[in-house]
């Protein structure tokens, strides 16, 4: 017996937030509801995929630290990460990346790292091989698409054009991310791009504000990505990492309540939509 429910009494905005955020039900729809039919868009064989992609979409939040010195960063990279951070990107051109990456996986296990700016298969590799649980680029390049197909990390190439977009999802990226954001218009170019690709999850990047979080995750974005939010510059220059600290706080607290403000709107619209579309059965 396979159930199936129309979406035809919600909008279309409505509908296409439903499709993007349909795993999500998963966590916060009452059992007695009746299955939800679309497939999660994050499914994966990989338990390492899932659990990742888990913590970017249940956080809302991606750090994203550059930093002066290995030892810099390793400070700056545990301020945030007992802040809340849960998600952490540090960029390639951090000193000694790989050996704070490797150092940052072992003590914080259950929290996932990844390599930031990476624009070469030789360096996703090392990245790899090093514990990176994604790997991020500005734009998409092939070769580490192409390597990272079965194996156990997130790629996430950077896309600016729906044609971009498209293109790096159906070359099987599972998350996309849209750069420069701001510059393309912030929240308003998310809320448009999503209408033609509900089904394509996406991480906002670049110029993002802490308290603009909500207003991303909002117009259907999965996460954010916030570098000077949290590793505010003069704070990085003057080592001051309590400072750093206070900030991660903040926006790990902005990230959550996004994303139960969202899931409880999408709950309700759910509840909606099973009242008033009765479900066809095929027996």
């Amino acid at each position: 017996m396979v159930f199936t429910w129309s979406l035809t009494c919600l909008s279309g905005a409505q509908s296409q937030r439903v499709l993007a955020w349909n795993s999500v039900q998963q966590h916060y729809f009452a059992p007695s509801l009746p299955p939800y039919p679309f497939k999660p868009c994050c499914s994966s064989s990989s338990r390492n995929h899932n659990h990742t992609f888990s913590l970017i979409q249940d956080s809302a939040v991606i750090g994203c630290l550059r930093a002066n010195s290995a030892e810099q960063a390793m400070e700056a990279a545990r301020a945030a990460v007992n802040g809340g951070i849960e998600v952490l990107e540090i960029v390639r051109s951090t000193p000694g990346v790989f050996e704070v990456l490797q150092a940052l996986v072992k003590e914080y296990p259950t929290q996932a790292f990844g390599v930031g700016t990476v624009l070469n298969a030789e360096d996703a590799k090392t990245a790899m091989k090093a514990g990176a649980k994604f790997l991020m680029s500005p734009a998409t390049v092939k070769d580490i698409m192409d390597d990272v197909q079965d194996a156990d990390v997130l790629y996430m190439p950077g896309v600016m054009t729906p044609t971009e977009i498209f293109s790096a999802y159906n070359s099987g990226a599972k998350i996309v991310k849209i750069y420069p954001v701001s510059a393309l218009g912030g929240t308003r170019y998310i809320s448009a791009i999503m209408k033609p690709f509900p089904h394509i999850p996406m991480v906002a990047s670049q110029g993002i504000t802490i308290d603009s979080v909500g207003d991303y995750i909002a117009q259907g974005a999965i996460s954010v990505v916030l570098s000077d939010a949290i590793f505010d510059k003069e704070a990085m220059g003057q080592n001051n990492f309590n400072a750093i600290h206070q900030l991660a706080k903040s926006a790990a607290l902005q990230g959550k309540n996004a994303v139960e403000r969202d899931s409880f709107h999408l709950y309700h619209l759910y509840q909606t939509t099973a009242a008033l579309a009765p479900p066809t059965i095929y027996l």
